[in-house]
């Protein structure tokens, strides 16, 4: 199943175009030479695997999220997969995530030999902590939930469930820096969380990234070595590990970035805030739940709609670049049905929404022209 949309260049050009990707404003030619100047200074250093660029980013991104460590590697998928194989997880075991996550949380599952056990999602995009309960089995050995689209998963329920079980919690927080429920950041709440900085995440670098933060000292230390071939030292090897180092070239992109990343954050937020004003008026659009303890970062801003695939089809020819996230959830992907054993209907939440939801721009780097071209353009095909 797919949804084919014309490419955004087929937009008349009449259309005030609203673009999905941030990031030629982002690195924009100021940005870049701020950049240049930094990587000029660094690149003579010849300290290009964890060097002290990555240390500081490290440093940074932990006070950040507010835990006691950060350890960077080279992706998300990653974060998620060293996590899971420092607890001890491996073949025959069973983890527990959403059945409607991003395919790179299944793969980091199966990469390891443990096998991936899906519960169904609520309204908010994340996994239902009613229906993880009800999927524990004795092969359960940790619990994997998924803060989708900068929405924050019921954390608070399933550490409560995660401690009555005896089960390690890993954060797939990749789409979710800086969420928070009652002030408590997504990633702080775990064993360890997993970030992302992939260039289309809020806070992002020049290629594949990732960061694992985590309050446990021993689980740090054991994780600083997983990330790069299990060495304690320059000739002493005391675990089989990975190479799965950040490049201290894309630390020095972090650096400058993350100190962006509230000025993002706060943006993303207020630009959702006028989009739901604007579609909450709309008859045939739905707002998912809105929490007033949690921070919603909106990583994605997604929104429940009616005739959703014309919809999408015409905002595109207006010049909008929507998208769904995802018309094919991953639990019916033929490589995981395959492992799995899924079939459509086993997930009523998560098959309602690859029918309604439908993603709109809501980027930083937006106009307030370009928030209200989006909603003068959904009332618009509803009205003809």
């Amino acid at each position: 199943m797919s949804i084919k949309t014309p490419s955004p260049k087929a937009a008349s050009s009449h259309y005030l175009e609203v673009p999905w990707s941030y990031l030629p404003k982002q690195f924009n030619d100021r940005a870049i030479e701020e950049i240049f100047a930094r990587l000029r200074a660094f690149i003579p250093t010849g300290d290009f695997t964890l060097g002290k660029p990555l240390v500081e980013f490290e440093q940074k991104f932990a006070k950040l999220i507010g835990t006691k460590h950060a350890i960077g590697v080279n992706s998300g998928t990653d974060a998620i997969k060293l996590s899971l194989k420092a607890l001890g997880i491996g073949p025959g075991d069973e983890v527990i995530t959403a059945a409607n996550t991003f395919i790179a949380t299944v793969g980091a599952i199966v990469e390891i030999g443990a096998t991936p056990i899906f519960v169904d999602c609520t309204d908010n995009f994340c996994l239902d902590a009613v229906a993880l309960e009800a999927a524990i089995t004795p092969r359960t050995k940790a619990l994997l939930p998924v803060h989708f689209a900068g929405q924050m998963s019921d954390m608070p329920t399933i550490m409560d469930i995660a401690k009555r079980h005896s089960l390690p919690v890993v954060e797939d927080a990749c789409q979710c820096i800086l969420g928070n429920i009652d002030g408590k950041n997504a990633g702080s709440w775990g064993n360890s969380g997993a970030f992302s900085l992939h260039p289309l995440k809020n806070l992002n670098v020049w290629g594949d990234g990732g960061m694992i933060v985590t309050n446990d000292d021993a689980l740090a230390q054991y994780l600083r070595k997983l990330r790069n071939h299990g060495l304690v030292n320059r000739d002493e090897v005391g675990i089989m590990g990975y190479n799965s180092r950040l490049d201290t070239t894309q630390a020095v992109v972090g650096n400058w970035l993350i100190e962006q990343v509230d000025f993002i954050t706060d943006t993303r937020i207020a630009h959702a805030q006028i989009l739901d004003a604007g579609l909450s008026a709309i008859q045939q659009i739905t707002l998912p739940p809105r929490y007033t303890n949690r921070k919603l970062v909106y990583h994605l801003y997604m929104v429940f709609a009616e005739q959703r695939d014309e919809l999408l089809q015409y905002c595109i020819a207006h010049g909008i670049e929507t998208k769904v996230h995802y018309p094919l959830p991953v639990y019916l992907q033929p490589a995981v049905r395959n492992l799995c054993n899924t079939q459509l209907g086993d997930f009523a939440t998560t098959d309602r929404h690859a029918k309604t939801m439908i993603s709109f721009p809501a980027h930083e780097h937006l106009s307030k022209d370009h928030l209200e071209h989006i909603i003068t353009t959904v009332a618009r095909f509803y009205r003809e």
